[in-house]
């Protein structure tokens, strides 16, 4: 893999401020608003970067902002590629695209996103993908932006749920302009990694907005349509489980100083994997304004998204049985070997359909010249899979059970080297005529989240001069949250035959190619349409009808709160203060409904299934919890170009919705593990009291450096419980283990339970691995945010650097095996900018760096490597009316990898390749 290395040490941070001195800041002392309308008045890259330069400098609080260059233009076209580039911002990245973002260590579901600032829903499809509250930026095209505060500290008025920060989009409205105002693109998208499919996509976009009745009406609709084709290669493993095949193991050169129970971990697979995506997003917005009276503004908006995405995927794999090797000094098998086994060859298809919809009114009523009030209304739903297509459908084919001298691989490297003999089969393992037919799943998500959110709100300026009060900001918001989820899940061993389906293998040829070692894979890719062979498993009977598992949460939160403004001097110094709190009282409501277990089957040996009843049954719990959330916002100009800050604010975010549900689900195979899991709906919030404090320099229009420093006291840190214990059947008697000793006939796996294969009392009775969420520890997490942004003079050039440094009390402990909670995201990051600009062009080139970081924590962590990727962006205007512009990403072809507990336990090495935009553009 290729390295990124980006570092900042305290001489380069001082360079980078450094380059900033000895330009001669103009007079700055005119009022806010003059300023902000100043900048308006110019578009390009100096504008936005002015613009956001200039929210920073006068918030209350720590804020920072992307403004959109022009008309439809962000300064990326990922929303969430934007978000990087600020100091604190991170994302995660998925098909080679930011979907979801991190800030100050604080991974998505610690943050909240809102839309006008209003709280969306979401919904996901895949299984792997959870119930989570995480915004994926993947679902809203960057053109219907006009831009995005990002609100670091807690404020009364700000919507709850985010500890890093909330992040709130902001879309145009049609008395945003004067007149009549049009905005068309059309973007061609060249993904160098397709395979299959079109390697150019197109993405068209467009906004008309026009006021009528002597702009006392305005009218505003905005639509983009996108598609995007892709491919990535996919080198890895399902995963390392501790201390299983341990008798088979050599353990002399563990490190017992590190590792002294002399634990190990042995992958379940090797696969190598080609996956093909094909994606449609639509989005749409359409605005209604109205001012009937001078003091009266109402806006009426409807924004809709529709997503739908299809990923087909083909993997040569095998499954490590009873593994046999040498640990290393961490207690990893780096070679493990099975005799007498079988290559595994996969098809499997991901269909995830995503609808969004949002009807809003707002109304805004200056009721005095010192008195204005607002009320706003929204009722915000989505929806996955609503036409009730799983989202995930899976199959396996293998070769006979044995028939396979020996598989093995060696984990030394980025990737591992893939050891097959098969001299056994005549023609090899690839050969159709040895292979045959294993396994069938389908599994996924149908949810439907809703979220109806009432706020009224005023605010009353003082004009009395002798006084430092200068406002009062005072509201009450109501928010009902509600979700419901239906998981389908159904898996069976198959014998079918495969005379009619249409299999075939393609060479390995440059699959992962920018990996060492990528010759050692596997020579062979299986090629099958995992529906036909859904269709022979139907055409023989075999095919079973999903067992529907039905959960759901409400929650509904009334809060108020009330702020005071301030603003006054101390030592000739302006001051300005913002004093308020936030009351929020939240009632849970938890259900499920699920079947009732008869017993543990033990169909396949690798295989035990519960078997349930046919009687549904609910169960509803509920749970509570009141919070008081202060805020103390304090910024001095202590020149006309220096300010300093300090805010405190504590803020909240919500437990995660699959922790609430009160259901029992289980998981086992035959000689473990046997887990299992329930939901906990009074669960507290996790609550953080925050405190920050920097230092700010603007010296010249749009350049500025900071210095500042975060801490955060986090309380109620959600982490799973652990209990050994039985799990009664629905007789109220203990679940027992059919496969120790089992009894003749068994493992069947027959659709109809055979008798003799499910559990019974004389069975041992399996004890349990029961995992409960539950509030249990406490952090803390500091750091620092570098910044330095500058406009060389009148010349066209300019630059931004940042980096940010995140420390926690505790880290991850690979040792520590009873560690359930760590912060996922945690990690340094940087971005490095440079642009030039003139009357007609724009060009940019960025680079963002994130180091390795924690990406979620389960019975074995996952572990995402450091890194890098470069990316440019040029346009040209051809008059006033056209612009042609042209976009490069990850333009170095750089690799993502993902590994376990140590970096050799590979979980996913991913290669991508660049990809590349031109486009055109007219305004009007």
């Amino acid at each position: 893999m290729k390295q990124c290395k980006f570092k900042l040490n305290a001489l380069s941070a001082a360079m980078i401020i450094a380059t900033s001195t000895g330009v001669q800041a103009d007079d700055l002392a005119a009022d806010t608003q003059a300023q902000e309308t100043e900048v308006i008045q110019v578009k390009g890259i100096r504008s936005s970067l002015t613009k956001s330069a200039s929210t920073k400098r006068y918030s209350d609080g720590v804020v920072d902002a992307i403004s959109a260059e022009d008309i439809g233009k962000l300064p990326d076209t990922n929303l969430a590629e934007s978000l990087q580039r600020i100091a604190g911002v991170s994302i995660d990245r998925a098909n080679n695209e930011g979907n979801k973002v991190t800030v100050r260590g604080f991974g998505p579901e610690f943050n909240l996103v809102t839309l006008n600032g209003r709280q969306m829903p979401n919904s996901s499809a895949l299984q792997s993908e959870g119930v989570s509250r995480s915004f994926n930026f993947r679902e809203i095209a960057a053109e219907s932006v006009s831009g995005v505060n990002v609100y670091k500290t807690g404020k009364a008025d700000i919507t709850s749920g985010g500890i890093g920060a909330t992040i709130d989009i902001t879309t145009a409205r049609p008395f945003d302009y004067d007149g009549f105002k049009a905005f068309v693109s059309a973007k061609g998208i060249y993904d160098t990694s397709v395979e299959t499919g079109d390697s150019v996509t197109p993405e068209i976009s467009g906004m008309i907005s026009q006021t009528f009745a002597d702009d006392k009406v305005g009218f505003l609709l905005s639509a983009s349509h996108a598609e995007r084709d892709s491919h990535t290669d996919i080198v890895g493993t399902d995963g390392w489980v501790r201390n299983r095949s341990r008798d088979n193991v050599d353990l002399s050169a563990i490190d017992t100083n590190k590792n002294p129970e002399q634990a190990i971990w042995t992958p379940w697979t090797a696969k190598t994997e080609l996956l093909d995506t094909e994606r449609t997003r639509q989005n749409a917005q359409a605005v209604l304004q109205i001012q009937p009276v001078d003091s009266v503004i109402a806006t009426v908006d409807y924004t809709i998204s529709r997503f739908e995405q299809t990923s087909y995927t083909n993997r040569s794999a095998f499954w490590f049985d009873n593994p046999s090797g040498a640990a290393n000094a961490n207690g990893t098998l780096w070679n493990p070997r099975d005799q007498d086994d079988e290559l595994n060859f996969w098809a499997w298809e991901y269909y995830e359909e995503k609808e969004n919809d949002s009807l809003g009114l707002n109304i805004e009523w200056q009721a005095t010249d010192t008195l204005k009030f607002e009320l706003d209304v929204h009722d915000s739903t989505s929806k996955s899979n609503p036409d009730g297509q799983t989202a995930e459908t899976l199959a396996n084919l293998k070769n006979p059970s044995g028939s396979v001298a020996l598989i093995g691989a060696n984990f030394i490297g980025d990737i591992p080297e893939v050891i097959v003999d098969d001299s056994n089969l005549p023609g090899g393992a690839y050969n159709k005529d040895n292979i045959v037919s294993d396994l069938y799943q389908k599994r996924g998500y149908s949810m439907d989240n809703n979220i109806k959110q009432y706020r009224f709100s005023g605010t009353w300026e003082n004009e009395a001069s002798d006084s430092a009060l200068t406002k009062i900001n005072f509201g009450i918001m109501n928010t009902d949250y509600t979700i419901d989820t239906r998981l389908s899940e159904v898996f069976s061993f198959v014998d079918v035959p495969l005379d009619d389906l249409d299999l075939g293998f393609i060479p390995l040829g440059d699959t992962a190619d920018q990996f060492p070692g990528a010759n050692n894979l596997f020579p062979y890719i299986s090629q099958y349409d995992v529906h036909q062979f859904i269709d022979i498993v139907k055409a023989e009977g075999l095919f079973a009808e999903p067992n529907i598992k039905t959960n759901g949460v409400n929650e509904e939160t009334l809060a108020a709160y009330l702020s005071f403004d301030f603003d006054t001097e101390f030592n000739d110094m302006p001051v300005k203060m913002n004093v308020g709190v936030r009351y929020e009282d939240t009632d849970v409501t938890a259900y499920s409904v699920q079947n009732g277990i008869i017993a543990m089957n033990y169909r396949h040996a690798q295989e035990l299934r519960p078997v349930y009843d046919d009687m549904p049954t609910a169960e509803e719990l509920t749970g509570s919890y009141t919070r008081i959330l202060p805020n103390f916002d304090f910024n001095m100009s202590v020149t006309d170009e220096l300010v300093t800050r300090f805010s405190y604010s504590r803020t909240l975010s919500r437990a995660g919705i699959s922790a609430m549900f009160p259901a029992t689900n289980v998981s086992a195979r035959p000689g473990g593990p046997f887990n299992a899991s329930q939901g906990n709906p009074n669960l507290l919030p996790i609550t953080s009291d925050n405190f920050d404090l920097s230092l700010e320099w603007y010296f010249d229009d749009g350049s500025f450096a900071s210095a500042g420093y975060f801490k955060k006291y986090v309380e109620n840190f959600i982490g799973a419980g652990t209990e050994n214990r039985s799990i009664n059947d629905v007789n109220g008697q203990a679940l027992t283990d059919p496969s120790v000793n089992p009894r003749a006939g068994c493992p069947d796996a027959s659709d109809t339970p055979n008798p003799n294969c499910l559990g019974q009392a004389t069975d041992p009775v399996i004890t349990w691995e029961v995992a409960t969420p539950d509030n249990l520890q406490n952090r803390e997490v500091d750091g620092w945010e570098l910044n330095a942004q500058y406009m060389f003079w009148d010349s066209g050039f300019g630059a931004v650097a940042n980096y940010t440094i995140v420390n926690s009390d505790e880290s991850f402990d690979p040792y520590n095996f009873d560690q359930t909670i760590a912060l996922t995201g945690l990690s340094d990051s940087g971005n490095l900018v440079a642009f030039y600009e003139n009357d007609s062009f724009q060009a940019r080139i960025a680079y963002n760096w994130r180091d390795e970081f924690l990406l979620a924590l389960g019975n074995e962590p996952t572990f995402t490597e450091a890194y890098g990727q470069l990316d440019l962006s040029l346009s040209y205007d051809i008059n006033d009316t056209f612009t042609v512009s042209f976009d490069g990403l990850n333009l170095t072809d750089e690799t993502v990898r993902r590994y376990g507990r140590f970096e050799e336990q590979l979980l996913a090495a991913e290669q991508y390749g660049p990809r590349y935009t031109v486009g055109i553009s007219a305004k009007f």
